[in-house]
C-alpha cells in the first residue's frame, strides 16, 4: 500500500462486537485509521466463539471483521477501566458503539457526554432500531423480517426465506462507516464534531429501493419472485443441460440477440414478445420457452454464445469456485495473512482500490488483549499488576447481555 492511506493519523475507539460495529470500524481501519477495539477482559468479543468453524481457538467469524485492528481489554465497570476508557477517547477522533440504546449511557459513553466534553469528537452508535427505538437486541434475522426483505425473498408460492448473508449487520456496519467519513469531512471544514444514529432496521428499510417505489406507485406490496426479475423479462435463473446459470437481457436489442444466439429466432418473431412490456405481460410462457430452448445445451456453450453476442449473462458459483476465480484473485478479494498464532489465515478482501491499491491486511485479527500494555502506556496511564481488571463472572454476564447482537 501507499505509505499514506486516506484515514492515516485517525484515532478510532471502538466499543463495538458482534458483527455491525466490527465491519463498520474494519473498513475504516482498512482506509488506514487506527483502531482499537475495547475488548471484555477474559472473554473479548463474543463472535471469537461464535464456532466452529474456528482456526486455532478462534472463531471464523471474528477473523472476518477484525483486521488490521489492536485489541485492548478494559473492564468498563471498574475504575481503573473507565478511566483507561476515558483516556482512549480523549485521544480520538471517532468513537463507535453498539450496544443496546441506554447502555452508553450507563457506562458514561453517550453522545451526549461525550461531546460536550469533546466537541471534536464524531460519535457513532449502532443498534437495531435507533437511538430512539426500543431497547431490545436487533438481530439480523429479526430485522430482516420486519423489513420486508423476507417477503421479497424466496419463490413466489414458497416461504419466505433470509438472505444468504447477513445483509442487515453489513449493511447498517456499511452505512455507519459512510456517515462517519461524511461526518470527518465536516469536521475539516466547520471544525465541530457529529452524532450518527445508525439503526439495522434503517439500513434495510433504505437498501428496498426500487421494491419501496413500486408499493409507493402502485400501494400493492410486491410478492416474491423467486430468481425472475419483477419489472424486466428474460431476466432470471435458467437451467442448462448440466448446470444453473443467469441470464439477465436488459432491454428489447439484446432480446433479440439473445434469441438470434440461441437459434430461437422464433421467439423473436413473436408478437407477444416485442416490447418488455409485453414480454413482462407473458413472463412465465416466454421463460417456459426459452428455458426449454437452454436445456438442449450445455452452461458454456450458453455462456460463450451469449458473451459474442453481447448479452449479459453468468455461472452460478460456489465460494470455492468464486475463491479460484482469476478475477477475484487478481483483485485481491482473498487476503493471505500471518498471524502469530495461528499462522497463515485467510479473510476476505476489501472492495475498492485508490490510487491503483486495494486493502491489505496491514495487521491480522489481533489475539485478546494483544496490545493492551501498549496502549495504556501510549495514553500515559501506569501498567496495573493485571492489565486486563477482570471482573467477577456476573459483571461479565451483564455487561454480554447489553451488546447488540447479531
Amino acid at each position: 500500500m501507499s505509505a499514506l492511506l486516506p484515514l492515516d493519523g485517525i484515532r478510532v475507539a471502538d466499543f463495538t462486537q458482534a458483527l455491525s460495529g466490527p465491519y463498520c470500524t474494519m473498513l475504516l481501519a482498512d482506509l488506514g485509521a487506527d483502531v482499537v477495539k475495547v475488548e471484555m477482559p477474559g472473554r473479548g468479543d463474543d463472535s471469537r466463539h461464535w464456532g466452529p468453524p474456528f482456526v486455532g481457538d478462534t472463531a471464523a467469524y471474528f477473523l472476518a471483521v477484525n483486521r488490521n485492528k489492536l485489541s485492548l481489554e478494559l473492564d468498563l465497570r471498574s475504575p481503573a477501566g473507565r478511566e483507561a476508557a476515558a483516556a482512549l477517547v480523549a485521544s480520538s477522533d471517532v468513537v463507535v458503539e453498539n450496544w443496546r440504546p441506554g447502555a452508553a449511557a450507563r457506562l458514561g459513553l453517550d453522545a451526549v457526554t461525550l461531546t460536550e466534553r469533546h466537541p471534536r469528537l464524531i460519535h457513532c452508535s449502532i443498534s437495531g432500531f435507533g437511538g430512539d427505538g426500543p431497547p431490545r437486541a436487533g438481530y439480523d434475522q429479526i430485522v430482516q423480517g420486519m423489513s420486508g426483505w423476507m417477503s421479497l425473498t424466496g419463490e413466489g408460492k414458497g416461504e419466505p426465506f433470509k438472505a444468504g448473508v447477513p445483509v442487515g449487520d453489513i449493511s447498517s456496519g456499511m452505512f455507519a462507516a459512510h456517515a462517519i467519513l461524511a461526518a470527518l469531512f465536516k469536521r475539516e471544514r466547520t471544525g465541530q464534531g457529529a452524532v450518527v444514529d445508525v439503526a439495522m432496521l434503517d439500513s434495510l428499510v433504505a437498501m428496498l429501493a426500487y421494491q419501496a417505489t413500486r408499493f409507493f406507485a402502485t400501494g400493492v406490496a410486491p410478492l416474491r419472485e423467486g430468481n425472475q426479475h419483477a419489472t424486466i423479462a428474460p431476466y432470471g435463473t435458467f437451467v442448462t443441460k448440466d448446470s444453473s446459470l443467469n441470464v439477465c437481457v436488459g432491454n428489447d436489442q439484446q432480446f433479440q440477440r439473445l434469441c438470434v444466439a440461441l437459434e430461437a429466432q422464433q421467439l423473436g418473431a413473436n408478437p407477444l414478445y416485442q416490447t418488455n412490456s409485453l414480454r413482462l405481460q407473458h413472463r412465465d410462457e416466454l421463460t417456459h420457452e426459452v428455458s426449454e430452448v437452454m436445456r438442449t445445451l450445455t452452461s458454456a456453450d450458453v455462456l460463450d454464445r451469449l458473451e459474442l453476442a453481447g448479452v449479459p449473462a453468468g455461472p452460478i458459483r460456489t465460494l470455492d469456485e468464486v475463491f479460484a476465480d482469476e478475477d477475484v484473485q487478481r483483485r485481491g478479494l482473498q487476503l493471505r495473512v500471518d498471524h502469530e498464532q495461528l499462522g497463515q489465515v485467510s479473510v476476505p478482501g476489501g472492495p475498492w482500490r485508490i490510487d491503483d491499491e486495494g486493502v491489505s491486511a496491514r495487521l491480522p485479527p489481533p489475539v485478546l488483549g494483544q496490545h493492551t500494555e501498549q496502549i495504556l502506556k501510549g495514553l500515559g496511564l501506569s501498567i496495573p499488576e493485571d492489565p486486563r481488571c477482570i471482573p467477577r463472572q456476573d459483571d461479565v454476564d451483564v455487561v454480554a447481555a447489553e451488546r447488540e447482537v447479531p
